[in-house]
């Protein structure tokens, strides 16, 4: 990843022959600021996210870690700066192409499991989705279970949530504290789970309190202070860099 002020990264040198064509970064960030009144939310962010890589937010209540995933999922505006994602296009334009986890897990609390990913995959018309079936077989989730979402526990409804996420097969996951009420077993399949969308091509951005657990899956680590990306910790400097 690039970021504004850092060195560009070492290009590799092999023998001659034609030029790989690099895949488009999954999102360009160009001194993206958002405000609410007087009080600025991000601060001149400029940052390139490579495509099927993960990177792990972290930093204190307040850094501006979920605003960041809102701007970057299209639900809210930067008041200045651009947002690109993909081949060069504003996130409202590629709203099929992005999954969006929230806190809240967005799910009808009435309906079952089954029904409420029935639902979401009929708003992505033309879109090759996941039955809702496989979407909750692959967050280990039983889909023939019957109780309504509202008789979930916290981890099943986190787990659920994912599900929705994946149903449209998303190129890029924006997960806003997965592993939350989660038991310690419910994490672990949960980060392997995301482990495995990483393998095969996905985009990951996540923000988490819980560094130790999300670490292992994550390629950088962006720190974020009062609304500015502080540090970008990348590959063996993760080991030795400051805690969040």
């Amino acid at each position: 990843m690039t970021v504004a002020g850092s060195p560009a990264a070492e290009m590799r040198h092999s023998a001659p022959s034609a030029p790989a064509t690099a895949a488009p970064p999954a999102v360009r960030l160009d001194t993206v600021s958002r405000l609410y009144g007087t009080f600025a939310a991000l601060r001149k962010i400029t940052l390139e996210i490579e495509t099927a890589r993960c990177y792990v937010l972290l930093g204190e209540n307040g850094a501006g870690k979920s605003t960041l995933l809102r701007v970057l999922a299209g639900l809210i505006q930067p008041s200045y700066g651009t947002v690109r994602v993909f081949e060069g296009i504003a996130p409202a334009q590629a709203r099929g192409r992005i999954g969006y986890m929230s806190h809240a897990p967005m799910l009808y609390d009435q309906m079952t499991g089954q029904e409420n990913l029935a639902y979401f995959a009929g708003l992505y018309r033309g879109r090759h989705c996941l039955t809702p079936a496989e979407a909750l077989t692959a967050v280990g989730l039983d889909p023939a279970l019957k109780r309504p979402i509202a008789q979930y526990s916290q981890g099943m409804r986190q787990r659920a949530s994912l599900a929705r996420v994946l149903i449209s097969q998303p190129e890029l996951l924006l997960l806003d504290e997965p592993f939350s009420n989660m038991d310690v077993a419910s994490a672990h399949q949960m980060l392997d789970l995301l482990h495995t969308i990483r393998a095969a091509g996905r985009t990951i951005v996540l923000t988490t309190h819980q560094r130790e657990l999300a670490e292992p899956l994550a390629d950088s680590l962006l720190i974020m202070q009062a609304g500015a990306v502080a540090q970008v910790l990348d590959g063996p400097a993760r080991r030795s860099g400051a805690s969040a």
